[in-house]
């Protein structure tokens, strides 16, 4: 491990250097003229700490529970898909690296590694699976099963995709899935060679609109309800009014988030949105967040503000590429132990004290 690599900007130039300029812009970039992904990334500096002395953080806990679950710090890794464009080793060296460290894993249903195959590579980690609903509900129906019976805790609902938002880099660079990946959560071929063909200029573009159900409603929310035992997290919650609907559906947990920026151009960031959606569910359900995180202050902040867990989506793909497993754990012990000295700093023993 290179020890000049210090912070996750540093992974992140790392990953510019050696990752192919398609793939680096697949994982980095954002819709329209990238405004909300800046958002993303500078809303943060807006909210000040204001650290309390003399307390006694001689001993502090940086564990929590999420869903009832203990999990050693309140940051999870957020899905993202096609790891194994970054590291051969993709969505299984992820989970092992978070496994290793008691860090919640939310596996992608776009992987490039199965439901089955993460759960053996991490066993004994606590995972998640982020799903969609296809326009063939069997398709949602057979993924949630598989999810059960391999032991998967939660089902995480992406809910801000009903359509796939215009990213500028993935058309300007014909983004397709490379012909030695596939989608590794479906038999057949006609998701993959969907990711594959670009000729109206983005791959992933042509599977979203393709297969992915815009008819998507409220109602559906309690069909998926009425298949599965597992509790439902909605994600891609931005405006009080959904957090609403959402407890109001009966889900366990709404995930503040705007895709990394990567759907509508020019919303605000999620760390902007989440003290009004916090006061609105008022405790009736959890809160959690991702978008622009980035270093253990912004977990700080995040949970500040209210959210129950914080999710890191860039920044894993950043260590992976870097020297797979090993780089993933880097990265998640840079930003946890920058988490643990902000709570010693600001004198909070725990996430409770924030």
């Amino acid at each position: 491990m290179n020890i000049n690599l210090v912070c996750i900007q540093d992974f992140e130039d790392h990953a510019f250097k050696v990752l192919p300029r398609s793939a680096f812009d697949f994982f980095r970039g954002g819709a329209g003229q990238e405004t909300t992904l800046a958002y993303n990334n500078t809303a943060f500096s807006k909210f000040k700490i204001r650290p309390r002395c003399l307390k006694n953080v001689a001993q502090r806990d940086i564990s929590t529970t999420v869903l009832g679950e203990k999990v050693s710090v309140p940051i999870g890794i957020a899905p993202s898909s096609l790891h194994k464009i970054a590291h051969p080793d993709g969505e299984c060296a992820t989970a092992r690296a978070a496994q290793a460290l008691g860090v919640l894993y939310t596996l992608s249903t776009g992987a490039t590694c199965s439901i089955e195959e993460v759960a053996e590579a991490a066993p004994n980690g606590l995972k998640w699976f982020q799903i969609y609903v296809y326009k063939n509900r069997k398709i949602t129906e057979d993924l949630i099963r598989r999810a059960e019976k391999a032991g998967y805790k939660a089902l995480v609902v992406t809910v801000d995709v009903p359509v796939v938002g215009i990213r500028l880099a993935d058309i300007r660079n014909r983004f397709s899935l490379p012909p030695h990946l596939g989608l590794a959560n479906f038999e057949d071929r006609n998701s993959t060679d969907l990711m594959r063909s670009n000729k109206d200029g983005s791959g992933l573009a042509n599977y979203v609109n393709s297969l992915f159900d815009a008819s998507l409603e409220w109602r559906d929310i309690q069909w998926l309800k009425g298949i599965t035992s597992l509790p439902i997290v909605l994600k891609g919650i931005l405006t009080v009014e959904d957090a609403l609907l959402a407890v109001e559906a009966g889900v366990e947990a709404v995930w503040v988030s705007n895709h990394g920026g990567r759907q509508l151009d020019g919303t605000p960031a999620s760390i902007e949105v989440l003290p009004e959606i916090v006061k609105a569910v008022d405790g009736k359900v959890e809160i959690y967040l991702d978008g622009g995180v980035r270093e253990g202050t912004d977990v700080f902040k995040a949970l500040a503000l209210g959210a129950r867990m914080v999710f890191l989506g860039r920044p894993p793909l950043w260590g992976l590429a870097h020297s797979g497993e090993e780089g993933v754990e880097k990265v998640l012990q840079i930003i946890m132990n920058e988490f643990e000295s902000t709570l010693g700093l600001s004198d909070s023993k725990s996430d409770q004290d924030v």
